[in-house]
């Protein structure tokens, strides 16, 4: 999954990664980082938040164009045991538990 930390930064701007995510039954609950993000709606540019700081984070799939920070400073940090996966994504393997869709 793709990561981005809005709090505190500029729209698109804060750090961010691609990495394994846990989600709960229901999606509405993102595990990451030792952090416990909770889904919610209305807020600007960010789809999670983090349910002990309040800080807002985008949560989606990684994109193959790369172009996941619209505006970001650099690239996503890629989580070292992703990498083999993430690479295969890029090259046009499905994402894992996509593989039927």
């Amino acid at each position: 999954m793709f990561m981005q930390l809005k709090t505190g930064y500029d729209t698109d701007r804060g750090p961010s990664w691609i990495g394994w995510v846990d989600f709960s039954r229901t999606w509405g609950t993102a595990y990451f980082h030792g952090r416990t993000l909770r889904r919610a709606e209305g807020m600007f540019d960010a789809n999670f938040y983090d349910v002990e700081t309040d800080e807002e984070f985008w949560v989606s799939g990684p994109k193959r164009d790369r172009t996941d920070t619209r505006y970001g400073p650099t690239g996503p940090e890629i989580e070292p045991d992703a990498v083999a996966a993430y690479r295969a994504f890029l090259d046009g393997a499905p994402l894992p538990g996509r593989e039927n869709g």
